[in-house]
């Protein structure tokens, strides 16, 4: 029958085993799953080992609190990075085996070295897959608006750099006014990642609202800017629909999210001056469009002026130069009119003479062949030989009439024409406007036609028909 041995026997001789096979130490690649530390400064770790997503080894680890209160610092201080979960590490420890708690590595050493190659490649990585998936570049494309003014701000409400943020937003020598919303994140340690997706998922339910997204980390351990190069992270912030700008509060190294925010500021200081800056070139631009838009205003008013003022001189002289045309023809056509009446009156008195001349002749005739004739029959003729001559003299007079009349009524209604242009153009003249009671009111010589141009303090001329006025304004309503 076989050597039948205990429990604390085979513990014993797999100790024994592990003694001779590690006698020193040894160099162990593993990364770290959990880590804990008690009240007395000891730190326990699990150790573990993964192909993909499976756990293929996993170990106990200890640093006793003399060593580990001398490697954590070195560690981060050379890494730049937190000695916390998640980390490779390449660690030399002793091979230890109690027949109670089973096998654990004593850690003696760390060479960081290691920690900060692997660091680097899973940043590159990271990086590479982002720029393989098409979404690097995604928020950097994002249009920031002209004038970004309602701003989400994740950051701790305590951290020192969300106050710098908001007394300089706030109190910004322009006096702009910004609306900001804090969604608190922690800015260190093992729920950063976490907590910062997490306000992004809240700022995400009103992105309509806001503007712009702004984190912000102000001072701090160089160590604890590893949490920002996290993929899960930075996928979030590619694919936001806000633009987001960072200030992670350092100065020579970029995380993956400020590779891959829309603007990277460095310090939260620099994030609102950033945000300030944007306001002013806007406010900027309004102040010269407004400055071409008064200049224009004024060119234009100055022209118009000039223009009316060319019109009124060139009305003048065209009113002056229709009466003196329509004159001139009334003169003609009066003329004319006389002239024909004349030489109708001529002809028609010539036409009577040279009838009566006729009926003379033709009386002469008939008396002497008619010498004879009965009394009653002479003065038969001698009736109707007058009453052709009258009838023929009226006849004569009231042609007369009819064309004198219609010649009277014509240049009365040419003279009436003429009197109502000249009232009309007496009527346009400036100085019969004042006459009427009309004042004109002057500012630097210049026409006011509104309220608007006219401010209170400014001086103003009043010109009435017989003088000038000067006032100030004092009250506008």
């Amino acid at each position: 029958m076989n050597q039948k041995l205990t429990l604390s026997e085979l513990n014993q001789k797999i100790k024994d085993a592990l003694l001779d096979a590690f006698p020193g130490t040894v160099w162990v690649v593993a990364e770290v799953s959990e880590l804990k530390h008690n009240r007395s400064g000891h730190c326990y770790l699990e150790l573990v080992e993964k192909e993909g997503n499976t756990i293929t080894a996993r170990s106990r680890a200890t640093i006793w609190s003399y060593t580990y209160r001398m490697l954590k610092p070195y560690f981060e201080t050379s890494t730049g990075q937190l000695f916390t979960e998640g980390i490779k590490v390449l660690v030399q420890a002793t091979v230890e085996y109690h027949p109670a708690y089973g096998l654990s590595l004593n850690i003696k050493d760390i060479d960081p070295t290691y920690t900060v190659g692997d660091m680097a490649m899973q940043r590159k990585e990271i990086i590479n897959r982002l720029k393989a998936e098409g979404v690097f570049d995604m928020n950097k494309e994002l249009a920031l608006p002209l004038v970004p003014q309602k701003i989400a701000v994740i950051s701790s409400a305590t951290a020192a750099g969300y106050q710098d943020f908001m007394n300089q937003l706030e109190n910004n020598e322009y006096g702009f006014k910004f609306y900001t919303k804090l969604f608190e994140a922690y800015m260190q340690g093992a729920e950063t990642v976490p907590s910062i997706i997490h306000a992004l998922e809240r700022i995400f339910a009103h992105d309509d609202f806001f503007d712009a997204v702004a984190i912000i980390r102000g001072g701090g351990a160089t160590a604890d800017l590893s949490s920002f190069d996290d993929y899960d992270l930075a996928m979030n912030i590619t694919q936001f629909p806000l633009p987001v700008i960072t200030g992670i509060g350092h100065e020579k190294d970029d995380t993956i999210i400020d590779l891959v925010a829309h603007t990277r500021m460095k310090t939260p200081t620099a994030v609102a001056e950033f945000f300030v800056s944007g306001v002013e070139r806007y406010y900027e631009r309004l102040l010269e469009l407004e400055n071409g838009i008064v200049q224009l205003t004024r060119e234009t008013l100055e022209f118009q002026q000039d223009k009316l003022e060319r019109i009124a001189e060139g009305l003048k002289y065209s009113v002056a130069d229709f009466i003196n045309d329509r004159q001139r023809q009334l003169s003609k056509r009066g003329n004319e009119l006389q002239q024909n009446v004349s030489r109708f009156s001529f002809k028609k008195h010539n036409e009577l003479t040279e009838l009566r001349h006729s009926l003379d002749s033709g009386l002469s005739v008939w008396f002497v062949e008619a010498k004879n004739n009965m009394g009653k029959t002479q003065r038969m003729l001698r009736r109707l030989v007058g009453e052709a001559v009258f009838k023929a003299d009226a006849k004569l007079n009231h042609q007369q009439d009819l064309l004198s009349g219609r010649v009277q009524n014509l240049l009365a209604k040419e003279r009436d024409r003429i009197l109502i242009n000249e009232n009309s153009v007496r009527l346009l003249n400036p100085e019969n406007v004042l006459k009427r009671g009309f004042t004109l009111t002057l500012k630097d010589g210049k026409i006011i036609k509104s309220s608007n141009d006219v401010a209170v303090g400014e001086q103003l001329e009043t010109r009435f028909a017989d003088g000038t006025v000067e006032s100030k304004i004092i009250k506008k309503k």
